[in-house]
């Protein structure tokens, strides 16, 4: 490799200069700047043909699924989806792309689009949306990106970044430069430029309105997911103004006024007899699943049970389970963490030779052999340096034969280890196979709708929700109620029941 290298960079300054020719001879072929009629804006977006665009979703559609659980398994929900999906695509600039509509199995809020007119919500975004408007706001904004060609418009902007960056490092001698200055452009362009945002919801309310709906269906949809997301991070132990990077405000980050402005923008009339159907929204989401689903575990207050898996563990008191796509977290006091994983080792190695091959560069010590409930397992620790400081790392890898290992990695500030100590190794010998039956007996959450009887109190309605921290400020978010707000008799509402 070092001769190589060597070579490189010593090459003649003819190659150097017959490449730069060469990279300014390919950047000269580049087509130029086309109106895209949905914008009515000069756009470079050439280097992805429509057809393109139609193959990229057609490939990348059936990983997205699996990526996020699945399609949601509800003829009725997905054929509603479909249908008000097709009414704003109409609207559109393109309503003869034949767009596809997904409902993704996935309790997380979020809605997405690839390019080919391929559309996504999850099912916990709809059980956050409190009306058909609001939905239909949500998914305006998503064939807006679509129509405005923005994927398309990213991948040629990319080309052409990486061109400019391979042109850099010829004429600088330097591989390093173009290198580092290549991941720059990469990593700015993973994300829709704040631009594209207020053009996919200038476009968005365009559909909104032609389609009968209210343009701010946009706004108090907008207002509600901010709630949401200042709840989750409240729950998951994190600071309220910090966002969860698979959440719908980190992939789509838009604030109100710029929601507002795009309004003005997509200079629209009113709506006479704007449709809102929030009952017979409401009605569709009757039985819809919730939360996780249990073939992906299920946490339960400070349980989180696998019944697929058939095991269950729980965390000490004032720590907050979420479970993510591929591992389990709990966050604590004073930033300490627990994490929960499994992985797999070739063979079928004893738990302290997987422990240390697992830990890594960490330098454990004291590691030893120990069970957990009749499951071999070991122990290890070892202390690091973070951001905050040091701190204090135990891992404990309990067998699940034929190689699969069970994952703990717990997390402590060092000046709380000691006090936290015996809470989490009660954590460790918490875990336990299930039987089949308790296995069984695990069963979904799902949405209900509750009518608000004359008497009714925040207190009581929030009783209704499942256990766990700040019930009276997730059953308000979840119908978009202000803290402690009864809604008249009669209304109907969203809980959540086994």
């Amino acid at each position: 490799m070092m001769p190589q290298r060597h070579q490189a960079r010593t090459a003649s300054s003819p190659s150097r200069l017959l490449a730069a020719l060469g990279l300014l001879g390919a950047a000269a072929l580049l087509p130029a700047c086309t109106t895209n009629p949905a914008t009515g804006e000069e756009q470079f977006a050439a280097l992805m043909s429509p057809q393109q665009e139609r193959q990229v979703g057609a490939e990348q559609h059936p990983k997205i699924t699996q990526q996020f659980g699945g399609s949601y398994d509800n003829a009725s929900i997905n054929s509603y989806v479909t249908g008000l999906g097709q009414r704003l695509a109409a609207q559109s600039e393109m309503p003869d792309l034949n767009f596809t509509f997904t409902v993704l199995d996935s309790p997380i809020v979020n809605a997405f689009a690839l390019p080919g007119g391929y559309v996504y919500v999850t099912r916990g975004l709809m059980a956050l949306a409190e009306n058909e408007a609001e939905l239909a706001g949500v998914m305006a904004h998503e064939i807006g990106h679509v129509t405005a060609r923005h994927s398309a418009e990213r991948y040629s902007q990319n080309v052409v970044a990486n061109l400019s960056v391979a042109l850099l490092g010829v004429l600088t001698k330097s591989n390093e430069l173009a290198n580092a200055a290549g991941y720059g452009a990469q990593a700015y362009l993973q994300s829709y430029s704040r631009g594209q945002e207020f053009e996919a919801d200038t476009l968005g309310v365009r559909y909104l309105t032609r389609a009968g709906y209210a343009p701010d269906a946009m706004a108090s949809f907008l207002t509600k997911l901010d709630r949401h997301s200042r709840l989750q991070a409240q729950l998951a132990g994190r600071s309220p103004d910090t966002v969860d990077q698979t959440n719908i405000m980190a992939t789509h980050p838009r604030t109100l006024d710029r929601v507002q402005a795009a309004r003005e923008a997509a200079n629209v009339g009113a709506v006479a007899n704007p449709r809102i159907a929030r009952n017979e929204y409401l009605r569709k989401l009757d039985g819809m699943l919730y939360g996780d689903n249990p073939d992906q575990g299920v946490v339960r207050g400070r349980d989180f049970i696998h019944p697929e898996l058939r095991f269950r563990f729980t965390v000490p008191e004032n720590f907050t389970l979420v479970n993510g796509q591929t591992k389990v977290q709990a966050a604590g006091p004073n930033n300490s963490v627990i994490s929960f994983d499994m992985g797999k080792a070739q063979g079928n190695p004893a738990p302290r030779t997987y422990l240390q091959a697992w830990g890594g560069n960490l330098r454990l010590s004291n590691i030893e052999a120990i069970e957990v409930n009749s499951l071999p397992a070991a122990t290890g620790a070892a202390r690091a340096n973070s951001n905050a400081g040091p701190v204090d790392v135990r891992l404990v890898a309990i067998s699940g034969g034929n190689g699969s290992f069970y994952r703990f990695a717990f997390i402590t500030p060092a000046q709380v280890t000691d006090q936290l100590s015996r809470a989490l190794r009660e954590t460790t010998y918490s875990f336990r196979r299930l039987s089949a039956s308790e296995a069984a007996a695990v069963k979904p959450e799902r949405l209900k709708l509750y009518t608000v009887r004359s008497g009714d109190t925040a207190a009581r309605l929030a009783a209704k929700m499942p256990p766990g921290p700040l019930a009276a400020e997730r059953f308000a978010t979840l119908n978009g109620l202000q803290a402690g707000q009864v809604p008249p008799a009669g209304t109907l509402v969203k809980v959540v029941t086994e």
